[in-house]
This record gives structure tokens, sequence and C-alpha cells, in this order.
């Protein structure tokens, strides 16, 4: 790992300085697990439904944050260190934390989500050999499966609460999976022409094969990787034969990249809009419904399907939030 905000070296004197105090803790607490750090919110989310109020759950990426681009700052070492669990995507999405996170295994349970999903769901990317996209909380009913697995982990690192830790895992299955469906049936309303996605980076290939709809990025899986002239014209050259009417930028993602895709589809006489904001690598703000995974869906959902010229008219009738 080339970039972090301060040296590996000091890192490693940080984890050894409070390895200890780490441990003599977790002997006080007899197995307890009290305070849970993840790195994004869909995870934090998850874990939280699963742990209820036996834990203080945090995620370390907030709104707006790309986890291909972040790097750990001092604060994030210290939350790392405080916490007596750690749950993370896996997958390469945290590409610039993957040595910090390594390091933290050897002290305490450091957990990838993404180990949930056999190789045979995962879909392969041909923008790094033998990587898979890591974007699995676009499909719903996969995502279910992993917080299937949180409550396994759980189970396991706090017996005494086992019990409630499954059945909080299975009640939020069921509701993500009753929203997997509604999500099935407002994708069918847009007409097949139109069932087509263009946005920032490629992260929504689990929501393409999931609910039938193709999806189209600027850039790869990873908005590490760049695109060039050639990428936007061909994509520009996509939208114009397809007749597309929209397009949508992440709010992950800066928007100038696709703002020169609609000024290039204009110039070859095709109106194109911006059809609003998705959020992809990250949820919105606390304390809004797009601050909690199934509200960020759902606004996705309303956003790509009235813009595609589709009917939301069922997509929130189960909607908690």
């Amino acid at each position: 790992m080339k970039e972090i905000r301060i040296p590996v070296l000091l890192f490693l004197l940080s984890l050894a300085a409070v390895s200890c105090s780490t441990r003599n803790a977790g002997e006080d607490r007899a197995g307890g697990i009290d305070k849970i750090v993840c790195t994004t919110g869909m995870i934090a989310d998850a874990v939280q439904h699963v742990v209820g109020n036996h834990a203080e759950v945090e995620a370390l990426m907030g709104p707006g944050v790309d986890p291909h681009l972040y790097k750990a700052t001092q604060g994030d070492l210290q939350r790392l260190n405080r916490a007596d669990a750690i749950f993370y995507n896996g997958l390469h999405l945290e590409g610039k934390m993957g040595e910090v996170l390594e390091k933290l295994g050897r002290l305490k349970p450091v957990i990838p989500v993404g180990e949930a999903i056999p190789e045979s769901e995962l879909i392969n990317t041909t923008s790094y050999a033998g990587a898979y996209d890591p974007h699995l909380w676009f499909d719903v009913a996969l995502w279910s499966e992993v917080v299937a697995y949180i409550g396994e982990k759980m189970q396991e690192l706090d017996p005494e609460h086992a019990a409630e830790y499954e059945e909080n895992a299975r009640r939020y299955q069921q509701e993500l999976l009753a929203l997997d469906q509604r999500i099935g049936k407002q994708i069918a309303t847009i007409t097949e022409q139109q069932r087509v996605m263009i946005t920032a980076h490629d992260a929504f290939e689990y929501f393409g094969r999931a609910y039938g709809i193709k999806v189209r990025g600027l850039q790869g899986i990873s908005t590490l990787s760049e695109y060039g002239l050639k990428d936007v014209t061909d994509l520009v050259d996509f939208i114009v034969g397809r007749k597309i009417r929209a397009v949508f930028v992440e709010s992950s993602v800066p928007r100038k990249a696709l703002e020169a895709v609609v000024e290039g589809c204009a110039g070859k006489g095709h109106k194109v809009k911006i059809g609003g904001t998705l959020f992809s690598d990250a949820m919105g703000a606390a304390g809004t419904p797009e601050g909690t995974y199934v509200g960020m869906v759902q606004h996705n959902v309303r956003t790509i399907v009235e813009s595609l010229g589709g009917s939301t008219a069922e997509l929130v009738s189960n909607n908690k939030d």
C-alpha cells in the first residue's frame, strides 16, 4: 500500500502499543462485543440490524465517501484499535486499507463480509485479472445472504446473545427479500428499449443482473481506473444509438465525466438529461431515509424508474422509514 496519511511504521508501532490493552479488555469482558467498527455505511447498517442494542456500531466512511480511494486517518486507526470487532466488504473494495485491516486481523476479529457469497454468485471483472466485482449490496437478495453471514459471525463472537442475533438477522432478511421482489416489479415497468442505466463507474452490475436492466459505466468497477476520450466517445455513440433518455451521476463520484457525455450527445443532436443522483459506494446522510440501506435502495430505484419512464407506484408500499 503506497498511500496512507500516516507511515505504515507509525501504524505498526501504534498497534503494538494498544495490543496488550486490547487483549486485556477482551479478557475483562469475558468475550463480549461492545464496539464494532465497519468500513462502509451499508455494512454498518446490516450489522446494526443484527446486533440491536448489544453493541455500538460505527462506520468509518460517511456520505459521499469513495471507498476505492479512501485512506485511513489517524482518527480512523484509533477507532479501529478501540473496536472489539471489525467488519469490512473485502473483494478489494477498500483497496487502500488492505494492509491496515490485515495487521488488525492479528489482534481481533476482522471479518470480510464478501466471504458470505460463493464465487459462483460473484461477478468476474475484466478490469483486473482474477478479481471480482465488490458491489454486492446492489443485489438486495444477495445482500440478504451477507446479513445472514453477519448473524452467524455475531453468534460466534458473542454466544450469550446468539438467539437474538439469529432472530434479528432472519427478520431483516425477510424485509430485504420483500424489497427485492418490489424492485423487480418496478424495473419491469420500464420499456425494454429504455431499460439501460448509464453511470459514472461500473458499480451496478449486480443490480443489472438481478433486475434485468443493462448497465454501463464510463469507468471500471473501481474509480481508481481512468477513462479517456475513446471511452467518452464510445459511450456517447451507445446512448445516441439506443436513444437513451437519461444518465445518472453518483453521490460519491465527481459528475464532470458524465457531463462531458451529455455534452457529447448534444453535439450529435440527441438530448439526454442527468436523471438524478444515485447512491453507489456510500449511503446518504444519517437521519435521512437514504441514510439507511433500504432507504438508499428505494431512492435509487425510484430515481432510475422515473427517469427511464417506468412506474414506482408500489415501490415503497412496505417502507418502514
